[in-house]
């Protein structure tokens, strides 16, 4: 039996409409633990100033973990191994040993250099905290900087298991990872505190690196550390590498800037921007990151092989994808907004402040679901034609854009009455003084939105300046109707409902959510129907075809799994 689940961890995908539904019901699944996960830590310390800490420690060592994909970025890694394998798979074995040896000794180093000057760099991006608060910043951040280690060889190794499109345990490794940090919340907080939540992340790093291991022998690739060698394929990788490793690391920089912004904001504004943004990437990963991330070795492989003819053919089919999904979802996670945050987050220590500041904070996050899933396309679009530098530029704009947009709008709202208090109002918050850590998420979606739309205009001017986007029409036309139509039956729902449960326990808030995007889906469904919509049938076939078979097999038949 387990060899037979380990054929399946194993298996091959090949279409990306399939690939991408797998990638999206493990997502499915990695989001109800990480959700989970939310709940357990609403419960237990609500948005509190300990949640800040613990968040505000994540800080250095996500920017080290993003250091290191200098030499573990799948981006640029796929590439060149897909090259490497159809030339000499014995000389692409090789090469990811080289590359295995350079990032274990970069990473070492880096850990080191960060573990030494902590208590320096802690005070850059939480100069609201006290001076005890910034002694614990460094202690937990200090411990969590093993998991870029971690995370960063699972990043290694899942770049050889996507090149041969063996998506299955790509997928589940998240799954492990938010399992780990479940692991630390319910076994170690009640004895270690806060610094149990850390240790439980340090497992769950731990066990998404080590689920990836057997796929990785069974393509006859290792973790034989050697001397490492610099190559032309190393500088090459390298030169690929560069710009996508600079570009996350804006995105760091940003979010500590982001983080440094709210740490001054009293007690709880850090947690509150998290839990928005935890929320806020469901849709995203559900949907965009798995469209993005099965179209990327296709879309590598078709540019190599003939240039822009099939590249934009299958660039096309997930950026209607993409763009069809999010939209709806957006408009959901919009009118829904309260009752999510309430059903998932609204328990123990998470007060109906906190829930309504969250909600706030999640409806202008939401406002970007579709820019922000967009632009994880654009990106490996533009990767996998070799184009690396120019997001890297785009991404110092929008960069730029954010962080002085969250100091313009803070300011704002500091010393305008008038604005603040429109401000507050039209996000149904205007009780609520403390609100300043909401211009911040609007800052994020300013910033997503310019980065999207250069992308877009560069990508048109580069890959088919004579061709328009007429493939989207009926695609943009079915979504922005199926939207509207699930948005209005939605909030006619919940208004309807409202008399008839009783909103003040978690039964009412749920089921009232529950129906009216019920409703809303099913009349959004129906009209799809109608239309004969092009994805909705591909979505459909794609698990006919793929995912019951799977299903039922693994159920009934276990002996025949691919």
């Amino acid at each position: 039996m387990a060899k037979k689940l380990f054929s399946l961890f194993g298996g091959e995908l090949k279409s990306v409409t399939r690939t991408a539904l797998v990638l999206a019901l493990a997502g499915i699944f990695a989001d109800i633990l990480s959700l989970f996960r939310d709940r357990l830590l609403a419960s237990e310390f609500g948005a509190s100033r300990s949640l800040d800490v613990y968040y505000a420690s994540f800080r250095i060592p996500d920017f080290i973990y993003t250091l290191t994909l200098f030499f573990a970025a799948s981006t640029a890694l796929i590439p060149v191994l897909l090259k490497k394998i159809s030339e000499d798979r014995k000389d692409a074995e090789e090469f990811f040993g080289n590359i295995f040896s350079f990032f274990s000794i970069a990473t070492v180093l880096l850990v080191s250099l960060a573990f030494i000057f902590m208590k320096e760099l802690v005070p850059l991006f939480a100069p609201g905290f006290s001076g005890e608060e910034k002694i614990q910043v460094v202690n937990l951040s200090r411990l969590l900087l093993v998991s870029p280690f971690f995370l960063g060889l699972s990043n290694l190794l899942s770049s050889v298991i996507q090149s041969f499109r063996r998506f299955y345990v790509y997928a589940a490794s998240p799954l492990f990872y938010n399992l780990g940090i479940i692991i630390g919340i319910i076994f170690f907080v009640p004895s270690k505190g806060i610094e149990g939540i850390v240790w439980g992340v340090v497992i769950g790093s731990v066990m998404h690196f080590a689920i990836q291991i057997p796929t990785l022998f069974s393509l006859g690739f290792s973790l034989k550390f050697r001397r490492p060698k610099f190559s032309y394929d190393v500088i090459r990788l390298l030169k690929f590498s560069l710009p996508r490793t600079l570009g996350l690391s804006l995105n760091q920089i940003v979010m500590s800037v982001i983080t440094a912004f709210a740490s001054t904001l009293g007690a709880g504004a850090v947690s509150i921007l998290n839990f928005a943004f935890n929320l806020q990437s469901v849709p995203l990963s559900v949907i965009a990151l798995s469209y993005s991330v099965s179209a990327f070795p296709t879309l590598a492989s078709s540019y190599a092989k003939n240039g822009n003819k099939d590249f934009l053919g299958h660039f096309s089919l997930a950026f209607r994808h993409i763009f069809f999904w999010s939209l709806p979802v957006t408009v959901m996670f919009i009118i829904l907004r309260a009752q999510i945050v309430r059903v998932i987050l609204g328990v123990g220590a998470f007060s109906w402040l906190d829930t309504r500041l969250t909600a706030a904070a999640l409806f202008l996050l939401a406002l970007s679901i579709l820019t922000q899933g967009l632009m994880m396309l654009y990106i490996r679009a533009f990767y996998a034609a070799g184009r690396t530098f120019l997001p890297v530029l785009v991404n110092i704009i929008s960069s730029a854009v954010t962080v002085f947009s969250a100091w313009w709008l803070l300011n704002l709202f500091n010393n305008s009455e008038i604005f603040r208090m429109w401000f507050l109002e039209i996000l149904r918050v205007g009780d609520i003084r403390a609100g300043g850590v909401l211009v911040l998420p609007l800052a994020v979606s300013l910033g997503s939105l310019i980065n999207l739309l250069v992308l877009a205009v560069s990508f048109k001017n580069i890959f088919h300046k004579e061709e328009s986007f007429s493939f989207m029409a009926k695609s943009f036309r079915d979504s922005v109707l199926a939207s509207a139509v699930l948005g209005i039956v939605s909030y006619v729902s919940l208004n309807l409902l409202a008399p008839y449960l009783n909103l003040e326990t978690f039964i009412g808030i749920f089921l009232q959510g529950f129906i009216a995007g019920i409703f809303g889906l099913a009349f959004a469904g129906a009209i799809l129907m109608w239309l004969n919509n092009r994805e909705f049938t591909e979505f459909y076939e794609a698990f006919r075809d793929r995912i019951w078979k799977m299903i039922f097999v693994v159920a009934s038949e276990p002996e025949k799994l691919p």
